[in-house]
């Protein structure tokens, strides 16, 4: 699931209840089932304006506790601002390219 934290608030309860649950409840046309969930969820997010590495990862992301408490693995990925390693991956990147063509 990219960009995790644009998720409508209604999906995230219902994709909360299959991770925690292992189930997803359905209601239509007046019947209510329980359908049985066995899934892996990948999701990936930026953070709300800049990141603060001091800061709960639920306070960077606005995504609430309990959903993060279902994932086995939060990885954080960070970019720091180095120009010259930027030049140096990009340089790697464009001759890659043009020696691939």
């Amino acid at each position: 699931i990219d960009e995790f934290g644009q998720v409508k608030e209604s999906d995230r309860t219902t994709i909360h209840e299959a991770m925690e649950q292992q189930t997803i409840s359905i209601a239509k046309a007046g019947l209510v089932c329980k359908l049985s969930t066995k899934t892996t969820i990948l999701a990936a997010t930026n953070p709300k304006g800049k990141y603060d590495p001091d800061a709960p990862i639920s306070v960077n992301t606005t995504l609430a506790s309990p959903l993060l408490s279902r994932f086995d693995i939060v990885l954080i990925l960070q970019d720091n601002k180095d120009p010259t390693w930027d030049r140096k991956v990009a340089r790697h990147i464009l001759v890659s390219a043009a020696g691939s063509s």
